[in-house]
């Protein structure tokens, strides 16, 4: 499966919708901490591939988690695409310079209290990383046909909060990519058209 990048940029949203969102399993009617990420899709010569995150098992928040670069907004940033360079900067050391914002997918709220929005974007090599070491154990990049293709996509469930919650997997070699990171992977999918009705 391959990705027509012209395709791509028109299957995003070209900014955020108020009310156009996608929920996770478990998320709850509370206030969401507002967050941004960067889907970074990087063009590879033999194939485009997102670059990825493995969280460090101290932290709070999704501890050991696959993850999109990104983080919650502060006071001082401008938009959610600030939001999301900055913290892409803070956390792995991709220079703005090197990112070429191509647009949004739909507001993702979790069951773990952020409604994040996910900023899309092509990233020119060559560059260099610089991991924050207290925030990310490991940076990787994973085929984006691999990711976006549903039939890598696996159904899971498991006991959350007194309540049984259902989410989807795409299990990379050793790593194991979910939860709210899978899901913005499956909302570009369904915004590429490659997820049949239910």
């Amino acid at each position: 499966m391959t990705v027509d990048l012209d395709r791509l940029r028109t299957s995003l949203l070209s900014e955020q919708r108020a009310g156009h969102f996608v929920q996770e399993d478990g998320a709850l009617d509370q206030p969401l901490t507002p967050a941004a990420v960067l889907f970074p899709i990087v063009l590879r010569d033999d194939g485009h591939t997102v670059l990825l995150t493995q969280r460090t098992a101290h932290l709070r928040d999704h501890a050991g988690q696959i993850s999109f670069p990104g983080g919650r907004v502060e006071a001082h940033d401008q938009s959610p695409v600030d939001t999301a360079l900055r913290e892409t900067e803070e956390e792995i050391g991709l220079s703005r310079e090197r990112v070429e914002i191509v647009g949004f997918l739909p507001e993702y709220r979790t069951g773990t209290g952020f409604r994040v929005t996910p900023v899309v974007a092509l990233v020119r090599p060559p560059f260099d990383l610089q991991p924050d070491p207290f925030e990310v154990a490991e940076i990787f990049e994973v085929p984006l046909a691999f990711l976006i293709d549903p039939a890598n996509h696996q159904q899971h469930s498991l006991h959350y909060r007194g309540a049984l919650r259902h989410y989807f997997a795409m299990p990379y070699g050793d790593y194991f990519i979910w939860g709210a990171t899978a899901g913005m992977i499956r909302s570009l999918s369904e915004r590429l058209g490659l997820l049949q009705a239910p």
